[in-house]
C-alpha cells in the first residue's frame, strides 16, 4: 500500500505566490526573481509531498492558471511561455481569454476558443521539463477530454472529430515522458464525471486505448462519480484515481462489481474539498472493504485536488479550540494519509488514536431558536407578495430611472490607504470611531465621484469590506474565520473562505449604517449590497452534520432580516449577489432540479422584500444557456452578468429564453487594467440590445471595482455613462 497526493496549494503558506506575480506586474519584481521565487515555492510544495507521501506529481505549478499552459503546450496560442509579458497579455491584458469557474468550484480557469478546424502541435514540453528537474515525481498534465470538454467553440457534436488530433499530440509527449523514465504519468479527467454523450465515451474509449501504449497513465477523476466505470476498466491503464468522497456511486460500484486486478486503484479517501478531520477509524474500514473486494494495488489519496484547500492549520492560533481540534487543511491532509497508512499497515499508535480523539465540547455551535424558525418555514415563506409585472409598475414609479439605468457592481477601489486603515483598526492602533469616520470619508467621496461622472443608481462603496463572504461571516453566528486560510480564485486573487460549523443567526444589523449614511448624501437611490446564502455556502467550508439546504436557510433567514432593516432605513434597491449559483450546482444534470429548488428558495427567503423594494442579484463567469430556467425560479427583479470577455456571447442564451425581466449585462471588463473605450463599450451594447428591449437593459460593468485603481475606474466609467448616453440619443425614450 502506498500514498500519494496532488494539487498541493501553489499559493504558499505566506502567499509568497501572490506577492511575486503582484510583485512582477507592478514592476517591483524582475523576470528572474520572479522565475526564482516560483522555483523556491515549488520546490517547498514538493518537500512538503516527500515529508508525508510516497508519491506526488510534478510540473503542477503554474504562472496564472494550468489549462492556459495547457492550451500553450498544444500550440493553440503562438506564444513562447519564456516571454513573460505575452503569456500574462493572454491572462489580464486587452484581449484576455475568458474566464469561468473550474468544475462546480471557485476556482476560475482560462477558455481557450476552438473550432473544428482548430489544428495542435507539441510546442511546450513543460511536464517532460518538470519531470527532468525532478525525475522522483510522477509528470502531470490535464487530459485531453477535460481540455477539450472545457473549452469553447464546439459543439456537442463537434468535439469527438478534434479528439484524433489532439490524441496524437498527446501521444507525442506521452512517448517523450515514457523515454525519459517516466514510470507513471498522471492524468487529469474531472470531465469523465459530468454527464457524456455516446460519442464522447466512444471516442475517450478510442484515444485512451492508444494513449495507454504512449506510456503507463494513471487517470484520474474527482468531483463526482464516474458514470463508466466498465469502460475505464477496459482500457489499457496503469491506473485509476477516484473520488470515494464526493463520488459515492464510485463505491457503490466498486462494492457491487470490484475493480480489475491489473490496475492500480487510487482510492481519494481524504477530503479535498471540504476541511472537517477524516474519520480515520471509519475510512481504515472502508479500505479494508475495498481490499476484499479486489486485488488490486491500492494508492491511498486525496479525493479531489488539495488546492481547494488552505495550506495548514498551524498558524491558527485564534480559533475556537473545539473547531480548530477538528478541522484539516491541505498539510494536514498529506498527514492524515499518512496515519491511515499506518493504521492499515502496522496498527494503532499514539498518533493515530490521538487524531480523532476531541477534547473540547461543541454544545455552543447550537441554537434551538434558529432550528425550530427554519423547521417552521412554509411554503407561501419563499414567495413575495406581488409577482413581477406588479412590482415592476410600483418599482418604476418609486424609482423614475432613465432608459438604460447605470450603476455598479457594488465594490469601488480598495487603495493601500484603505487596506492600511483597516490593518490599523483591526490591530488596535486607530479607534473605532476614527475608523468609522474614515469610511464615511470613504463613502461620502465615491458619492460624489458617482453623481459626477452621471451615474443612476449609486452604491457606498464597501470600503470597510475585505471580501463579499467574509465581511457578512464575520457578523454572523455560527462561522469563524481563520487567520491565513487564503486560497486563490484566480491568478493571484485570493480569498479566506469562513468555517461555517454551528447555527447561523444574525445579531445585530450588518450593512445599514454605511448604506443609510451614503443615501443620506444623494437624491439618487443607493442600493443596499448584500451576499447571497449560496454563495456563503459555496465559498464557505460548512457544516456536515446537518442537510446543506438546511444551513442555506437558515443564512437566508439572517439575510431577510437584513433587507427589512434596509427597507426601514430608506433604501430603494437591495442587490444580494449570488455569482455562485450555478457554480455549486452539481455536475450531473439529474441532480440538478433538487439543488436548484433549494438554492432558489434559499434565495428567495434572503429577497423577501416589499414590493416597492427592487431586488438585484449578479453573477458571474456562468454558462448561462443552461441555468436560465433555473435563474427565473430566483424571482429577482433585475438580474447582472458578465458579458464582456465573451464579447457579449453570453447574451446568445437569452435569445433561447423568454426572460421577463430586467437584465444588466457586464459592458466592460474588471478584471484587466485597461480602459475600455466609449466604442467598445458600445459593441457590446449594441450586440445586447438586439437581444433585451430597451425598458430591460441595464448598463454595469461586468463586476465589482475593488481589485482596480482609480486612475482606471473613473474613465472606464466616464465612458460607460457617455456610451448609455448615446444609447439613449439613438433609441429614444
Amino acid at each position: 500500500m502506498r500514498t500519494y497526493a496532488y494539487g498541493y496549494p501553489r499559493l504558499g503558506e505566506n502567499r509568497e505566490f501572490k506577492r511575486l506575480l503582484e510583485g512582477y506586474w507592478q514592476g517591483k519584481v524582475s523576470s528572474d526573481a520572479l522565475r526564482e521565487g516560483i522555483a523556491e515555492l515549488e520546490a517547498t510544495r514538493l518537500q512538503t509531498y516527500q515529508a508525508f507521501v510516497d508519491a506526488y506529481p510534478v510540473g503542477e505549478m503554474t504562472l496564472y492558471d494550468p489549462m492556459l499552459d495547457t492550451a500553450i503546450m498544444l500550440g493553440l496560442h503562438p506564444v513562447d511561455p519564456n516571454n513573460l509579458d505575452a503569456y500574462f497579455e493572454l491572462a489580464r491584458g486587452a484581449n484576455a481569454l475568458p474566464m469561468t469557474k473550474w468544475f462546480n468550484t471557485n476556482y476560475h480557469y482560462l477558455v481557450s476558443h476552438l473550432t473544428p478546424q482548430t489544428e495542435f502541435r507539441l510546442s511546450w514540453h513543460k511536464p517532460l521539463h518538470a519531470y527532468r528537474k525532478h525525475p522522483k515525481g510522477i509528470p502531470y498534465l490535464i487530459g485531453p477530454y477535460t481540455f477539450l470538454r472545457l473549452s469553447r467553440g464546439l459543439t456537442p457534436e463537434e468535439l469527438p472529430a478534434l479528439m484524433e488530433p489532439l490524441t496524437h499530440v498527446y501521444g507525442e509527449l506521452l512517448s517523450l515522458l515514457k523515454e525519459s523514465g517516466a514510470k507513471y504519468v498522471h492524468v487529469d479527467e474531472p470531465a469523465f464525471a459530468l454527464d457524456l454523450p455516446t460519442s464522447h465515451l466512444r471516442a475517450i474509449r478510442e484515444a485512451y486505448e492508444r494513449l495507454g501504449t504512449n506510456a503507463p497513465l494513471i487517470v484520474f477523476t474527482y468531483y463526482d462519480s464516474v458514470d463508466f466505470l466498465p469502460v475505464l476498466y477496459d482500457l489499457p491503464l496503469a491506473g485509476i484515481g477516484l473520488d470515494l468522497v464526493h463520488g459515492k456511486r464510485n463505491l457503490q460500484h466498486i462494492g457491487q462489481f470490484g475493480f480489475p486486478a491489473d490496475k492500480i486503484l487510487v482510492a481519494g479517501v481524504v477530503d479535498g474539498r471540504n476541511v472537517w478531520k477524516t474519520p480515520l477509524g471509519e475510512v481504515a474500514e472502508l479500505v479494508r472493504n475495498l481490499q476484499s473486494r479486489t486485488q488490486a494495488e491500492i494508492w491511498l489519496s486525496n479525493a479531489a485536488p488539495l488546492m481547494h484547500l488552505p495550506v495548514t492549520v498551524e498558524p491558527e492560533t485564534k480559533l475556537d479550540p473545539a473547531l480548530k481540534e477538528r478541522i484539516a487543511f491541505a498539510k494536514e491532509r498529506l498527514h492524515e494519509l499518512q496515519l491511515l497508512k499506518t493504521l492499515l499497515t502496522t496498527g494503532e499508535t499514539e498518533a493515530t488514536r490521538a487524531w480523532n480523539a476531541y477534547q473540547h465540547a461543541t454544545d455552543h455551535w447550537y441554537s434551538q431558536a434558529v432550528q425550530e424558525r427554519v423547521a417552521n418555514l412554509r411554503p407561501e415563506d419563499f414567495e413575495r407578495a406581488l409577482p413581477y409585472a406588479e412590482r415592476d409598475k410600483l418599482q418604476r414609479a418609486r424609482l423614475n430611472l432613465p432608459l438604460f439605468p447605470t450603476t455598479t457592481i457594488g465594490s469601488f477601489p480598495q487603495t493601500p490607504e484603505v487596506r492600511q486603515m483597516r490593518q490599523a483598526y483591526r490591530t488596535g492602533k486607530i479607534s473605532a470611531e476614527e475608523y468609522e469616520q474614515f469610511i464615511q470619508d470613504q463613502i461620502r467621496h465615491v458619492i460624489q465621484v458617482q453623481e459626477e461622472l452621471g451615474l443612476d443608481v449609486l452604491v457606498h462603496g464597501e470600503f470597510e469590506r475585505t471580501d463579499m463572504v467574509e465581511f457578512f461571516a464575520e457578523k454572523m453566528e455560527g462561522i469563524a474565520f481563520t487567520q491565513q486560510g487564503w486560497l486563490l480564485s484566480y491568478g493571484s486573487r485570493v480569498y479566506r473562505p469562513p468555517l461555517i460549523y454551528g447555527d447561523v443567526a444574525r445579531t445585530q444589523p450588518m450593512t445599514v449604517k454605511e448604506t443609510a449614511f451614503a443615501q443620506s448624501l444623494t437624491q439618487k437611490p443607493v442600493k443596499g449590497m448584500l451576499t447571497g446564502p449560496v454563495t456563503i455556502v459555496a465559498w464557505s467550508f460548512v457544516r456536515e452534520d446537518i442537510p446543506v439546504e438546511q444551513v442555506a436557510f437558515q443564512i437566508g433567514l439572517a439575510l431577510q432580516d437584513e433587507v427589512r432593516d434596509l427597507e426601514a432605513a430608506g433604501i430603494p434597491i437591495v442587490q444580494i449577489d449570488e455569482p455562485a449559483y450555478r457554480e455549486k450546482a452539481p455536475l450531473k444534470r439529474a441532480d440538478w432540479e433538487s439543488y436548484f429548488r433549494w438554492a432558489a428558495q434559499a434565495f428567495k427567503l434572503a429577497a423577501r422584500a416589499k414590493p416597492e423594494t427592487q431586488i438585484h442579484t449578479h453573477m458571474c463567469y456562468s454558462e448561462f444557456s443552461v441555468v436560465l430556467k433555473y435563474i427565473d425560479w430566483m424571482d429577482a427583479d433585475v438580474i447582472t452578468i458578465e458579458a464582456t470577455r465573451s464579447k457579449g456571447e453570453v447574451i446568445e442564451a437569452f435569445e433561447h429564453y423568454n426572460y421577463a425581466r430586467q437584465i444588466g449585462p457586464g459592458v466592460f471588463d474588471v478584471h484587466s487594467p485597461v480602459v475600455p473605450s466609449v466604442e467598445s463599450i458600445l459593441t457590446v451594447m449594441e450586440r445586447v440590445i438586439r437581444v433585451i428591449p430597451k425598458e430591460r437593459f441595464w448598463v454595469n460593468p461586468d463586476c465589482g471595482l475593488k481589485t482596480r485603481k482609480w486612475e482606471e475606474v473613473i474613465p472606464a466609467l466616464r465612458n460607460m455613462v457617455e456610451a448609455a448616453r448615446q444609447l439613449r440619443a439613438r433609441y429614444g425614450s
